[in-house]
């Protein structure tokens, strides 16, 4: 039998091994931890070098056989200067006064289309805004539940300068909204409380907003346009700032590509700003072009009635000479339904020059050359 003293000093006798072999497991086990971190730290600065994706347009591969790889010059979307945005929000708007509002429509017309302008010198802070982005409105009145009505955005159809060139005005493009419901004949509520506003009427204006469809910075740009009715409303600024002589001397930007405009119509009468584009035309016929498609007295070359899409097949080839240009920037804008229509077209037009669309438009919408506004 062990006495209880020999039992303790025996005890005692192994604490010096016990001590050794956790300071064993102990090294060893920071050790490894330290190299665990050191290839993970390792691991991970590897997976931060990416090789750069290539955004260039290229041509699809009509051979089987592999071609020699060439570098193509990595398209990087530069960046606009900063733009004035939300300068006013819905909690506190600006309330600008009505200056005109007169119809664009000529005798003969569909609808019912207007130019509003606002003033607003008396604003503070100042609601400054570029080409290419929207205001809101707010519509006087409540709606059903007895709520004030929602804003709705409009693009502005005018530049920086105004439609008087003094910069304290902004415009706007609307055309009353009317649908059938039930047999009865519904009025949009906004565009209709704009085409009934007189001078002289205050209205709550939000924004500026948008950074979508600003045009490029660079002079020698060229930009290619394809609108529909109110849709015409930011190429309108675009063409001012591009071709009106007043506009012209007050910028430090002079145009020096060429603008292509494809403008869609039911009626001749329906075209809008129809005299200043021509104007432009008759005095820039080297920077400016100008291809209508009047649906309802039109026809395509299958008989059918005439849309946007149809002129962009007719002119592909050109077209795409253009948008292969890495200078070149493509603006949509106007109703939601016109898309598919173009983006068949594009397809169409873009097999022609052995592209292929649905790589294409993904390219230039990263490069920053591919721009849409619809609703």
């Amino acid at each position: 039998m062990y006495s209880q003293a020999k039992v303790i000093a025996g005890g005692l006798a192994h604490i010096p091994v016990v001590i050794a072999v956790f300071y064993f497991i102990l090294t060893t086990f920071n050790k490894r931890a330290l190299k665990f971190v050191e290839e993970l730290k390792t691991k991970k600065t590897e997976s931060k070098v990416v090789e750069p994706k290539n955004t260039a347009v290229s041509k699809v591969e009509n051979s089987k056989t592999e071609s020699p790889k060439t570098e193509t010059p990595k398209v990087v979307k530069k960046k606009h200067a900063d733009v004035p945005v939300n300068i006013y929000r819905p909690k506190t708007p600006y309330e600008g006064t009505v200056i005109e509002n007169y119809s664009l429509l000529k005798e003969g017309a569909i609808g019912r289309v207007n130019h509003i302008t606002f003033d607003l010198k008396d604003s503070d802070p100042f609601l400054n805004y570029v080409e290419g982005q929207s205001i809101g409105i707010m519509p006087a009145g409540e709606d059903a539940n007895g709520k004030p009505h929602k804003l709705r955005l409009y693009s502005i159809a005018s530049t920086r300068h105004g439609d008087d060139f003094n910069g304290n005005t902004v415009s706007l493009c609307v055309r009353q909204l009317q649908y059938e419901k039930d047999g009865e004949t519904i009025n949009g509520v906004c565009s209709t409380y704009l085409c009934d506003i007189k001078p002289g009427d205050k209205v709550k204006i939000t924004g500026p907003v948008g950074k979508e469809m600003l045009l490029p910075d660079e002079e020698d740009a060229n930009v290619v346009m394809l609108a529909t009715g109110t849709g015409i409303a930011p190429m309108r600024a675009y063409l001012r700032r591009m071709f009106e002589p007043t506009e012209k001397e007050k910028n430090k930007w002079n145009f020096k590509g060429k603008a292509w405009l494809f403008m869609g119509a039911p009626k001749s009468a329906n075209l809008l700003y129809e005299e200043d584009l021509q104007r432009y035309l008759a005095d820039n016929p080297d920077n400016f072009k100008y291809t209508k498609a009047i649906s309802r007295e039109q026809q395509n070359t299958k008989g059918g009635r005439m849309y946007i899409q149809d002129r962009v097949l007719e002119s592909a080839n050109e077209l795409f000479n253009m948008i292969e240009d890495e200078k070149t920037h493509i603006y949509l804008c106007g109703l939601k339904g016109m898309e598919p229509g173009i983006d068949e077209a594009m397809t169409k037009a873009a097999e022609e020059k052995g592209l292929n669309w649905s790589e294409l438009r993904p390219q230039l919408k990263k490069a920053g050359r591919w721009h849409v506004e619809t609703y």
